[in-house]
């Protein structure tokens, strides 16, 4: 049987990154990433990730990375894509992860995360899914998984289309970004995880049959949650405000504009 969130994981890059031969970086990658780029043919591909526990071997034939997601040590517009898979969330920052993403890529970032939705949190109320990542750390021989990677269990920050834009409108206010969202549905498995579950298990079984209709109708609140942003440049459509100087390609305030716009 098919994983959906693997599914959704594979679907998603393919549509977005369509050069299989584009230069790209994933942060917070794993043995799922390297196993989702082989598979779909890409070629250029460095993964990087926290874990002291792995090798550069793991991740043949692409290169590997010790690399903090908050902290990037590239240069700006080092790689075509910048893409994270269900990793921000491990960043006690995920603000500035989303942002250093966007600073070291040249087109654009990729990533899935949890949306912070009304039906989620009503799950995350009825302990059907998880507020603090704790399974993640158990797991990880109790003592990875968590926050940078830690023991302590990760806050499991969820996000909205507003939050996203916003952060990268404030980070890089030259121009209009475009935003592209995909959503899907993987349904709750933390219950089947923990050891007292009898009556967590029966009551979503009897109410997955109600959720399918409910996320078809409502399709943004289904728990899979995918964003693509396409970088804005100095070569992009500026805001009417700012103008760029011939000589230097340096971005300055349009005070002619201003003139027209506001009184003395």
């Amino acid at each position: 049987m098919t994983n959906p969130r693997r599914q959704f994981y594979s679907n998603i890059v393919e549509k977005r990154i369509l050069n299989k031969d584009s230069s790209i970086l994933i942060c917070g990658g794993g043995l799922l990433d390297k196993e989702t780029f082989l598979n779909l043919g890409y070629t250029n591909v460095t993964l990087s990730n926290l874990d002291t526990r792995t090798s550069a071997e793991k991740f043949a034939p692409f290169k590997w990375d010790y690399q903090d997601a908050q902290s990037l040590s590239y240069d700006d517009d080092s790689f075509d894509y910048v893409v994270i898979h269900a990793a921000i969330h491990h960043a006690p920052m995920p603000h500035k992860v989303l942002v250093e993403m966007y600073r070291v890529s040249k087109i654009g970032i990729l990533a899935f995360e949890a949306r912070d939705s009304l039906l989620m949190k009503l799950v995350t109320q009825l302990n059907l899914a998880q507020e603090y990542e704790h399974a993640a750390v158990f797991y990880n021989d109790c003592s990875h998984g968590g926050v940078n990677n830690t023991q302590i269990p990760n806050y499991v920050y969820r996000w909205t289309e507003r939050e996203i834009e916003k952060t990268i409108q404030s980070y890089n206010p030259i121009s209009k970004h475009t935003f592209l969202y995909d959503y899907g549905s993987a349904y709750p498995c933390t219950p089947e995880l923990e050891l007292k579950n009898g009556f967590k298990v029966i009551f979503l079984s009897l109410l997955k049959p109600f959720y399918v209709i409910f996320s078809k109708i409502f399709y943004k609140q289904q728990n899979q949650f995918a964003f693509f942003i396409l970088k804005a440049s100095k070569q992009s459509k500026l805001f009417p405000w700012l103008y760029k100087e011939k000589d230097t390609d340096d971005i300055k305030f349009n005070k002619k504009w201003a003139e027209k716009k506001y009184r003395r």
